[in-house]
Formats: structure tokens, sequence, C-alpha cells
């Protein structure tokens, strides 16, 4: 994208593209309580809990002071006018674990390292089922809307 605008940016950004299979295997080997894993390529972090928390009528809770987004990424992303929450993350998944297994399940994403920045970013809720909604830093409660239309030209 900022080669097409002729931009560019002194912050090294690589591509999050990564396999993670060895860590799913750690995953499902830590104990159980995985329910759903999801890949958020396509719309990012908030189309895919969007698109679970419509299709298991549940409501999901975010904090967005724990999504881990680096500081070089969201400054591109303010001055570019993207939301991070819905860049396309190709080697990230997003895990619904249950409550009693989510410390261990976490831990054996931590030990690969492609999961060194895992972190619990919220939770499901009876609250609100199909929607997903957003802890601000201030405070606020922000309602996450599924991406429409596409934020970034497909490149692949």
């Amino acid at each position: 994208m900022t080669q097409r605008e002729g931009m560019s940016f002194a912050a090294d950004i690589q591509s999050d593209t990564a396999p993670l299979n060895f860590m799913v295997a750690r995953m499902l080997c830590a104990g159980g309580g995985v329910h759903v894993l999801r890949d958020p390529t396509r719309g990012g972090v908030g189309t895919a809990l969007n698109e679970i928390a419509e299709r298991s009528q549940v409501g999901i809770v975010i904090q967005e002071d724990k999504i881990p987004v680096r500081k070089e990424v969201l400054g591109i992303c303010e001055l570019m006018g993207f939301d991070p929450l819905y860049i396309a993350n190709e080697g990230k998944l997003l895990a619904f674990v249950g409550p009693a297994h989510a410390h261990k399940v976490l831990a054996a994403m931590r030990a690969d390292p492609n999961g060194r920045d895992a972190c619990i970013i919220g939770e499901v809720v009876s609250d609100n089922p199909g929607m997903v909604c957003l802890k601000t830093r201030v405070g606020g409660i922000r309602i996450v809307d599924m991406l429409t239309g596409e934020q970034l030209p497909r490149i692949c």
C-alpha cells in the first residue's frame, strides 16, 4: 500500500505470516479446553470475532489495551486511516478456550516462537448475543462491527 502511494516509513515492519501448526499442536496437548481456533486473515480480528459471535450466538467483550499491536503498526494505521482491528493477520490466531484451561493453553502458545506475544484479550459473555464490544483505553465501550468492503486491497 505504501509503495502504491509513494510513501515510506522508517519503521521496520515485517510480514506476520508464519506456520502455526506446531503451536496449535502444543495448544491441543496442553490439557483441552480449546473450543474454537480462527485465523484472522480476511477482515482481521474484528471481523473474525463478529463471525464467531454471530454463529455461536454469544457476546464477546475485548479490551483494547490487551490487544498486542506494535507501536509502529499502530502509528502507520493512524497515519493511513486504518483501524488495526481490521488489518489482516496471517500468522496469528484467535483461540476460544474454557476459563479452566486458558492459562495452560496460553503458556503452551507462549512456548512457541510464533506465540511468544500471545495474551488473553477478552471473554465470552451471555449479554448481547451475536455482538462484539470493545472496552476502550479510556473506559468507554465501542461496538465492533463487521468490516464492510475491504480495508486494504488484496495482494494475493
